[in-house]
C-alpha cells in the first residue's frame, strides 16, 4: 500500500487489517528506538512495543488526522513507556541501559567508549522527563517543535529542557572533576 501513514491510520482504525499490517511495517522500528530509549532496556522496549502494537488498533480512532501520524505515534510510545515505569515503578532503572544502541552501532575507540559511559551515568541521574526529552530531541533527531507536539508541551518547553540537560551535565562532569 503505498499511502501516507496519515491515511492508513484512517483505514486501519476503520478495521482494514492490511492497513495495520502496513503502519506497523513502516513504524516499528521508530517505536522500538524510542521504546528503547526512553526505558534503556532492551526486553522492557521489546514487552512494551509488543503491548503498543496489541492495543493500538483500540487506540488509532484517536489519531486526529490532521498531525503527522509519526508526532501522534511518539506520545502512544512514550506514554505507554510511562505508564510501564510507573506501574513497575522502576524510573530509576530507566537509564541504565542509555547508549547501547549507539555503541552496537559502532566500534568505538577507547576514549569514546569511556566518554559513552560517563554519560550513561550520567543519564541515569536525570530525571525521567529530561532522560525522554533527550531521547526525541537527540536520539530520534527531532526539532523542539516536534518533540513538544509528540510529548503535549511547548517547543519553549522543550528548549528550556534541553538547557537543562546541558546545565546538568556541565554541573555533573565539574563534580567529577573536583573530585579527581
Amino acid at each position: 500500500m503505498d499511502y501516507s501513514s496519515e491515511k492508513l491510520a484512517g483505514m486501519a482504525g476503520s478495521g482494514d487489517a492490511d492497513a495495520f499490517r502496513t503502519l506497523l511495517e513502516r513504524h516499528y522500528d521508530l517505536m522500538y528506538r524510542v521504546a528503547y530509549r526512553t526505558l534503556g532496556q532492551q526486553a522492557d522496549a521489546e514487552d512494551l512495543v509488543q503491548e503498543i502494537c496489541a492495543t493500538l488498533p483500540k487506540k488509532l480512532g484517536s489519531f486526529k488526522a490532521d498531525s503527522k501520524f509519526e508526532s501522534w505515534l511518539y506520545r502512544v510510545v512514550v506514554n505507554a513507556g510511562r505508564d510501564l515505569m510507573r506501574r513497575r515503578g522502576a524510573q530509576a532503572r530507566a537509564a541504565d541501559g542509555w547508549g547501547d544502541v549507539e555503541l552496537m552501532q559502532r566500534e568505538t575507540a577507547v576514549e569514546k567508549s569511556e566518554n559513552m559511559t560517563w554519560l550513561t551515568r550520567a543519564m541515569s541521574r536525570l530525571s525521567p522527563e529530561l532522560r525522554e526529552t533527550v531521547a526525541l530531541v537527540l536520539g530520534e533527531e527531532m526539532t523542539h517543535k516536534a518533540a513538544g507536539k509528540a510529548l503535549g508541551l511547548s517547543e519553549g518547553s522543550i528548549s528550556w529542557r534541553m538547557s537543562e540537560v546541558k546545565k546538568e551535565l556541565r554541573q555533573m562532569a565539574l563534580d567529577e572533576e573536583m573530585l579527581q
